[in-house]
Order: C-alpha cells, then sequence, then structure tokens
C-alpha cells in the first residue's frame, strides 16, 4: 500500500477510502429489477394459487383421503401435519390441488401453495407465505440477508394469522432441507399438507402419513374418459388403463393425447395398439401440453429421472443401477431372495445392494409386498421409462445379469413335487425378460430358461401355467431366433407335453408331431430333444389308444436314448419304465429277454431308492403286475408307491392320484370292493376340482367308480 487514494470500482461495486476511522452505512433499494437477483431471493409469483400442471377434471377414486383431509379444514380445526406419498405420477399433487380449491371454497380457509422441490423454492416460498400472513418489509429483509431466523418469522405470521389457512407444500422430495431451521411446524391456526415421495416415518415425525397409489380399473378409465369422452368406450378405456398401470400421470397425459387431435383423431383402439407396437412412453408423453414450460414431474419419460440424478448427487449410483437392473423384469412381485445372489454383481456390488434397494423404497421407486414370500414390486410405466432410457452400452450386462439371477431361481433339473407357488411368481420376470431381449444369444438364454422354468411347473403338476409359459416363450423367442431354433423348438415341445396333460389330446399330438418330425430334421433321429419330444408324443398316442404308433415310438425313443444317454441315465431308465404300462401282459415277460420286470432293482441301483424315476418304475411295475394277474404283489407295491407320493407331493399331486386308482383296481382285484369305491370316490372328487369334471382323467375315473359300484 502507498497510502494513495487509487481504488476504483466497476458496474455497481463501491470502493470506500479514508485516511482515517470512518462508520459507514448502506442502504439498497431495488424495485422492479428482479431479474438481476440471485435465484434463491425471488419469490414465487403467486402463493395463493396452486402451481399445478393440469389440474384434473374430476378426481377419481380418492373419496375416503378427501374425507379425512377435508375434516381437517372444518371450523375449529388445526394443528395437523398430513403428508401425502407416493411414487412420481400417482396423483398426490391432483389430491392436495382438489383439497385446496374445498378449503379455499366451502371451507373459507386462506389456501397457501408452496413448492418444496428444493432448499431455495422452498425458503422463498415460506417467505412469500409471511409476506402474505402480515410480515413487514423490515421483517422479510431480514430474513432473506439471515439477520433473523426465516423459518420462526414464517411460522410467527402463521400463527398470528386471523384467518384459518390451509398451507400445501407441494413435491417435497428431499425433506432434509426441512430441518434447515426447522420449517415444517404446526399450529392451532391452520393445516398442513406435504406432497413427497419419501414415505419414511422419520422424515414426518408427529404428521399422519397417507399413501397414494394407482387407480382402480374402473376409475382408472373414466379418467381418460372426462379427458376424451368422444374417443373410445368404457372396455376400451380400461384396457389403456390396465396398459398404462393405471397411474394417473399416465392416464392423465394419454387422455391429453387424445383429446388434442385435431387433423386426424384417434380413437382409444388406435391408441392401445400403437402402445401394444412398443412405442410406449415417447407415446405417453405426446401427451404433455406442447405450448407450456416443460416440467419434467409432468412426464413419464422424465419424472423419474429427478430422483436418479440425485441418486448420483447424493453418491449412489447403485440405487441407479438397481433400478435399471429391475427394469428387465415385469412390474410383479419379485422375490427379494433373487436380489441377494452373487449373480448381482454384473450390476451392481452385492454388498451394496441393501444400500440401493433402501434408497429406493425410500423414494417411493419401488414397495415391498409379501405374497407368500418377500418380493419387490415396481409400476410397470417407471420400469418402461427407465428401460427405455437406460444407456445402449449398459443393457447387454443388465440383461444377462437379470438372466442368471432368474436362472439360480430356477431348479437346474427340475423334479416332481407339492404345488410350489414361488416358481409361479417367476413366470412374468422370465417372459419379461424375452420381451426386452435384443441380442440373439441373450434371447436364446433366456428361452432355454423359460422353459426349464416351464419344466418344474409341469412336474410340480401345475400344467396350465407350464403351457402357458413354455408357449409365451416359444413365440416370444421366434421374434429373435426364428421358428427352427433349437430352444424354441424345445419350448414348444414342452408346451405340447403340458397341453397332454391338460387333456387336450388332439392339439397335443398335432404340436409334438410338428416339432419332433423338425428336430429330426434339423438335429438327428437321436438328438436328445428330438428323443424328448418322441417321448411325449408316444404318451399323447397311447392314450388316444393308438398302442402300437405309441409302441414303436417308445422302443426307438429307448434304444436313441441308450446310445445318445447311457443305459443308466434316468431318461433312458423313464422311458423303458414306460413299456411296463404300454405293453400288454402276453409281451411283459419277454421284453428285453424278460430284464425290464426287474426295472425297479435296476433304478434303485443306478438312482437310489428315493429318485422319482425309481418310483415311477415301481408305479408301472404294478402295474405290471396287475395285468399278469399278480394282483397280491401289485396291492403290496402300489402301497408303498401311493404312501411315498403322499408324502413327497401331497393328497391332490397327479401321481398320487393316479397311484390311488391302480390301488382301488387291485383293491377290488382282492375282492375289497367297498375300499377300493372309497378309494375312486375321492380320486374323483380331487380330479374334477384340479383337471375339471371333462379332463379324460377325470373320465375315466368316474368310468373305473360306476364299474366298481355296480360291482363289474
Amino acid at each position: 500500500m502507498t497510502g494513495a487514494m487509487d481504488g476504483h470500482a466497476e458496474d455497481r461495486g463501491r470502493v470506500y477510502q479514508a485516511s482515517g476511522d470512518q462508520h459507514i452505512s448502506e442502504h439498497h433499494h431495488h424495485h422492479g429489477e428482479r431479474g438481476d437477483e440471485p435465484a434463491g431471493l425471488q419469490g414465487p409469483d403467486s402463493v395463493r394459487r396452486p402451481a399445478v400442471g393440469r389440474p384434473p377434471v374430476v378426481l377419481r377414486d380418492r373419496a375416503e383421503v378427501l374425507d379425512r383431509l377435508r375434516s381437517s379444514v372444518r371450523e375449529g380445526h388445526g394443528g395437523e401435519v398430513y403428508v401425502l406419498y407416493g411414487m412420481g405420477g400417482s396423483g398426490k399433487t391432483a389430491v392436495a390441488y382438489t383439497l385446496f380449491q374445498l378449503a379455499t371454497g366451502e371451507g373459507a380457509r386462506v389456501g397457501l401453495w408452496v413448492g418444496a422441490s428444493d432448499r431455495a423454492s422452498l425458503r422463498a416460498g415460506m417467505l412469500a407465505v409471511a409476506a402474505d400472513r402480515g410480515a413487514g418489509d423490515a421483517e422479510l429483509l431480514a430474513a432473506r440477508n439471515g439477520l433473523r431466523p426465516a423459518a420462526d418469522l414464517v411460522w410467527q405470521c402463521l400463527d398470528r394469522s386471523a384467518e384459518p389457512w390451509l398451507l400445501v407444500l407441494d413435491n417435497a422430495d428431499h425433506p432434509e432441507i426441512f430441518r434447515d431451521g426447522s420449517w415444517l411446524r404446526t399450529s392451532s391456526r391452520g393445516t398442513v399438507v406435504v406432497t413427497t415421495r419419501r414415505p419414511a416415518a422419520r422424515w414426518w415425525p408427529g404428521a399422519e402419513l397417507q399413501h397414494i397409489g394407482v387407480l382402480p380399473r374402473e376409475d382408472a378409465a373414466r379418467v381418460l374418459r372426462d379427458l376424451a369422452p368422444h374417443s373410445g368406450n368404457e372396455q376400451e378405456a380400461a384396457r389403456i388403463a390396465d396398459r398404462l398401470g393405471r397411474l394417473p400421470l399416465a392416464l392423465t397425459l394419454a387422455g391429453g393425447f387424445l383429446s388434442q387431435q385435431v387433423l386426424d383423431p384417434w380413437t382409444m383402439e388406435t391408441y392401445g395398439r400403437r402402445l401394444e407396437e412398443g412405442e410406449g412412453i415417447e407415446l405417453i408423453d405426446r401427451g404433455a401440453d406442447t405450448l407450456s414450460e416443460e416440467d419434467p414431474r409432468h412426464l413419464v419419460g422424465l419424472t423419474w429421472q429427478l430422483t436418479l440424478d440425485a441418486f448420483e448427487a447424493r453418491g449412489l449410483p447403485e440405487a441407479t443401477a438397481l433400478l435399471r437392473l429391475l427394469s428387465r423384469f415385469a412390474p410383479e412381485p419379485l422375490p427379494l431372495s433373487l436380489l441377494n445372489r452373487t449373480e448381482v454383481d454384473g450390476a451392481l456390488p452385492r454388498a451394496r445392494c441393501e444400500t440401493a434397494l433402501r434408497a429406493l423404497l425410500d423414494q417411493s421407486l419401488t414397495e415391498l409386498v409379501d405374497v407368500g414370500e418377500r418380493c419387490v414390486q415396481s409400476h410397470a410405466v417407471l420400469l418402461d421409462s427407465v428401460a427405455a432410457a437406460t444407456p445402449a452400452d449398459l443393457v447387454p450386462a443388465l440383461h444377462t445379469t437379470a438372466v442368471r439371477l432368474l436362472d439360480a431361481g430356477v431348479p437346474r433339473v427340475p423334479d416332481a413335487g407339492p404345488d410350489d407357488p414361488g416358481l409361479r411368481l417367476l413366470v412374468p420376470h422370465a417372459l419379461a425378460l424375452l420381451r426386452r431381449a435384443g441380442d440373439p444369444s441373450v434371447s436364446a438364454d433366456a428361452v432355454a430358461l423359460a422353459t426349464r422354468l416351464a419344466t418344474a411347473l409341469h412336474r410340480k403338476g401345475d400344467y396350465l401355467s407350464a403351457c402357458e409359459t413354455a408357449r409365451a416363450a416359444a413365440d416370444l423367442g421366434e421374434r429373435w431366433l426364428g421358428t427352427e431354433h433349437r430352444h424354441v423348438l424345445a419350448a414348444r415341445s414342452r408346451a405340447g407335453r403340458a397341453l397332454f396333460r391338460l387333456g387336450e389330446y388332439p392339439s397335443a399330438e398335432e404340436l409334438l408331431a410338428h416339432v419332433h418330425a423338425a428336430q429330426e430334421r434339423l438335429f438327428g433321429a437321436e438328438d436328445p430333444d428330438t428323443l424328448d419330444s418322441r417321448h411325449g408324443l408316444q404318451l399323447v398316442l397311447g392314450n388316444l389308444g393308438r398302442r402300437d404308433e405309441a409302441l414303436s415310438l417308445l422302443r426307438s425313443t429307448v434304444t436313441g436314448r441308450r446310445r445318445a444317454l447311457g443305459p443308466a441315465h434316468p431318461l433312458t431308465l423313464r422311458s423303458r419304465s414306460s413299456l411296463l404300462v404300454l405293453l400288454p401282459a402276453s409281451e411283459l415277460a419277454a421284453e428285453e429277454d424278460g430284464e425290464l420286470l426287474s426295472l425297479p432293482t435296476e433304478c434303485v441301483r443306478h438312482l437310489g431308492p428315493d429318485h422319482t424315476v425309481t418310483l415311477g418304475a415301481h408305479h408301472n411295475h404294478a402295474w405290471a403286475l396287475y395285468l399278469l394277474g399278480r394282483f397280491d404283489e401289485a396291492d403290496q407295491e402300489i402301497r408303498l408307491v401311493a404312501d411315498a407320493y403322499r408324502r413327497r407331493f401331497g393328497p391332490d399331486h397327479p401321481l398320487v392320484l393316479s397311484a390311488q386308482q391302480l390301488l382301488s383296481r387291485t383293491r377290488a382285484a382282492q375282492g375289497d370292493v367297498s375300499v377300493a369305491v372309497d378309494i375312486m370316490t375321492d380320486v374323483v372328487a380331487r380330479r374334477e376340482r384340479g383337471l375339471g369334471a371333462e379332463h379324460p382323467f377325470t373320465v375315466a375315473g368316474r368310468r373305473l367308480l360306476a364299474e366298481l359300484s355296480s360291482g363289474g
């Protein structure tokens, strides 16, 4: 410093220089120049009008919630905080808006609306509330400049308000900002309503939490009809509502799109078809008002991106990774056990999966559900949106990880057993992987997985689920792999096997014959897949009464499996066991030079006494003994089989009922007809419940029961 007066200022800067001590007071007044103010000091244009994008025409299916909220704004009520929470697009703001209209109308309250999406908006909005409730300029200036606690000023003004009020804090998705100065309080003069995606009670002490979810089907359809009444009927609206997951934001956008068409108006039928053709999120967001400023919260393609950006900012990239992984699956309950496997490392570190899942739950991006097994479930539109926005270079690893996770949840070698509801939980996810697949190699793995899942369901006795799963897997797999891909044909074959068990013999024969011919042409007569279809086809032909054709196919299957798989393989032994059922009594003793009748002993040696194939061999051996007139031996053997089946599979499994039917024959053959009738009465009743009254197995059971009852 030289001591010279050499300071200078630029623009609005000031330099004060003196050779002695000076005391300077400066006052600034800027009017009409808010464009020069820092963003955080600019207040909202109004706190008396809700800042919403598109108000609901009619609020559907929120009567119970509104009744509870409406009671809080009646005369004499106050001091309550309500938190409306739910996923983005669920209509939380619409509920708050409707309450606001009711409170300021019939409730004669002052309505105050503050956007609380970030710290600056909350602070500016709340100070505007203080100004509305009588704060003076000096008080506001001091609060803005940090010379007095801003939150205290706001709540003092609210406490001394001459009129009762309703305060809405909208989009409060970062509740931690309320703790800076304690912005969220209660007052006897009014009621506070908060909308948020963050449901954890720790953020909202003392508040009453109210979940806002998707709409019931009927009300969701009405939302579309409210917005576009001339575009379609209730049934068409309901179908679109289902496709949109009945999410209010998606419904509003869809209805807005249909109502805006001028040159070539779409019908709901057209809109639904375009959704099914894969336009999805982009089509839904075309319903936004193109003349209004784009708000990510008003677009399904962007509303959740706000949360994903927040995850990145908070150092939680694994939460985004987990959500992207979940987007490969279906919007149905997904067992949590699948996410607690080492295979998840392909998408995010397993050690961080717990943290990631808690973050998603905290943001209402997914929810825990208990359907007999603890699961996680996310909304369809959310998953579609996240999948569409996932960077292309991440998709192969995510899809491969999803396939491996699901693959680990399906038995490697499906076996017969009691009904397993957990397997059915996996079906929509296996098919979702096929719908989202793009790479042929990944698609092939997904088809193989779905087929193995169908096989597992089949062996648990759930033939309908097995058939639907295998058929859908084949249809979806054809898009990427073609009709003659090995895995597609295997899926078709599995569907044919299930059709047989469902009693649809002609359809099963047609499908299995077609698949078998294709496999034989493409892979050879003794390829394992060809042999599997051949074994299934002979079962159908045998039950259609075409024994000679069935026997020829079965002998060919046994020979082929011996060569391809070896004599001790379970499938080889299973096919040999089927000979015990198909051969007439006159040929049983001579088959395989007399060795066929010792097959159960051979199965015990190779597979063990409790293996399903071993039990099946005992079952079929008992039938052979019955045909040979060795009733006492047959009765003893089938009793043991029936008891073993019942212990393993439960009383309603088809294998149990088949063994019970044979037991009724052996009891009758030994003169115990009344017991035989009782057994068959139970078998028929169980088959009618499980398979239906007209299933061939049920019909055959009724016929046998009639014969036994008549003494025939």
